[in-house]
Order: C-alpha cells, then sequence, then structure tokens
C-alpha cells in the first residue's frame, strides 16, 4: 500500500499505526500528532516524537522511559494526574499538581507540612490522602468545612470540638463516643443533644448548660440554638424547667441578655 494512502489512513483513524510494520517516520509522527498515546506502539521514539506526543496528550508520558524533568513538568502543569505515571515526583512537582487540586497530595509518599497546606487550602477532603495529618492539618481543614472530619482517621479532640462547633452533624463521623464525651460536645454546641437525645442522664445534661450559660463569655448562637432547639424540652426529660426559666435561674447576664433579644425577635 501507498505510503500517501496509509498516512491517510492514520490521519483519520490513529490506531491504525499499531498493526503497520515499518512504519515510517512520518507515519508516527502523524499518528503521534493525531493522538500523542499512540507513542505505545512505536518503538524506539526519538526526542522529537516524544515532545509531540506529551503536546498532543499529556497522559503520553505513561510510554516514555525516563522522561526528562522538563518534560515531567510539562505534563504535570497540563495535568496534575499525570502524577500517577512519573516515578517518585518531587516536591517541585507535587506542588504543580496540587495548584490544580489538592488530591495531587496522594503522589507524595512523605509530603511536607507546605504540601499538607496548600493541598488542604486548595481541597479540604485532599486530607483524606494525607497520612496521620497533624493537628495544626486537621485544624485548617475543618475550618473550611466541618465535612473534613470524615475523612481523619485519628482526629484529636480539638479538632473533633472544632467540627462540632461548625455544626452539630459532624457527631456523625466520630466513633465510639461515650457520655463524658457527649457532655462535652454539649457544652460546645446545645444542638448536639438532637443526636443522642434521652441518652444522657438530665442532671449530667442540666449541669452542662448552667456552666456554659453561667459563662459571660457565652456566644450568641449558644443562647440563641439552646432556646430554639426543640430536642431540649421538659417533655424529653433532659432539662427540668422551660428554658427561659432556667436561663433566667442560672444564665450570666449576658446569656439573659442575649435571650431577651432573642425572645423580642420571635414576638
Amino acid at each position: 500500500m501507498k505510503e500517501d494512502k496509509i498516512l491517510e489512513m492514520i490521519k483519520n483513524n490513529p490506531i491504525v499505526i499499531k498493526n503497520i510494520e515499518n512504519p515510517s517516520n512520518e507515519m508516527k509522527l502523524m499518528a503521534i500528532k493525531k493522538n500523542g498515546i499512540m507513542l505505545r506502539y512505536i518503538q524506539n521514539p526519538t526526542d522529537e516524537m516524544k515532545d509531540l506526543a506529551i503536546k498532543s496528550n499529556s497522559m503520553s508520558i505513561e510510554f516514555i522511559e525516563n522522561p526528562t524533568y522538563d518534560m515531567k513538568k510539562y505534563v504535570v502543569a497540563k495535568l496534575w494526574n499525570t502524577l500517577e505515571f512519573i516515578k517518585e515526583p518531587c516536591e517541585e512537582l507535587i506542588k504543580i499538581g496540587i495548584q490544580q487540586k489538592g488530591y495531587a497530595i496522594k503522589y507524595s509518599r512523605s509530603p511536607s507540612v507546605l504540601l499538607q497546606r496548600l493541598a488542604v487550602e486548595k481541597d479540604y477532603d485532599s486530607i483524606k490522602y494525607i497520612d496521620n495529618p497533624s493537628e495544626e492539618i486537621q485544624i485548617m481543614a475543618i475550618k473550611i468545612n466541618y465535612d473534613a472530619l470524615r475523612y481523619i482517621k485519628k482526629a484529636t479532640i480539638n479538632a473533633e470540638i472544632l467540627a462540632i462547633r461548625e455544626n452539630e452533624a459532624a457527631i456523625k463521623f466520630i466513633i465510639n463516643i461515650d457520655e463524658d464525651k457527649k457532655i462535652l460536645f454539649l457544652k460546645h454546641n446545645a444542638l448536639v443533644i438532637k443526636y443522642f437525645n434521652n441518652e444522657l442522664p438530665r442532671d449530667a445534661v442540666e449541669a452542662a448548660f448552667r456552666e456554659v450559660l453561667s459563662k459571660d463569655e457565652i456566644t450568641e448562637k449558644y443562647v440563641r440554638d439552646f432556646i430554639n432547639c426543640e430536642s431540649i424540652n421538659e417533655k424529653n426529660g433532659n432539662i427540668s424547667m422551660d428554658k427561659i426559666i432556667f436561663i433566667y435561674k442560672y444564665g450570666s447576664r449576658t446569656c439573659k441578655k442575649i435571650a431577651v433579644d432573642e425572645k423580642l425577635n420571635m414576638m
């Protein structure tokens, strides 16, 4: 078959190169130009072919033995997950990948604290690819989104508390919670009681609320949540009196002021 005919076939469907014995350089270049992945079917490609391949399709780096650093840098800058085909990528390459997607951290065996920070800042859930993240990294991710807690296997107590403060639903990501922990979380977010209503002694619940509500530095959110939470009431047996009376009896001056304002807003 004439070469121009074969070239036309390759132009229309570059996979044709796979079945051509002893293809010419022009045929190889045509196939690679159409789809860089065709490099996999070409033996002993020239540097020109390699460069053309990665420019055509960054994923073709998979089929280049011992690619140069410039080749690696080029493909990672184009497509972060080409890191999968780069053996032991250096920190700079990981950093380039992270600039596109925090998940690039998974291609680093022992990521530095800097890389961990960059990854979490880019995508909070990239923490799932970090083994044993420090408390600093855990808290950084949770501050972005409490949902990060679900991806942390060994969260510190401070990280758990922060997640609970951000959203009481974070309780779903914490396992083996004993009574003491439930009370601790309750002190940081009144709404968490929705997830273990009637599981705690009333005396323990009231003691926790008294401790928090009696503080002058109590937050508005805690007081308003306490007042509006339907799960906290006499019927449920977790408080012995009306919530407003409870605040009047045990609340700090700041707490009472917030409660009055909240009641006025409800009128």
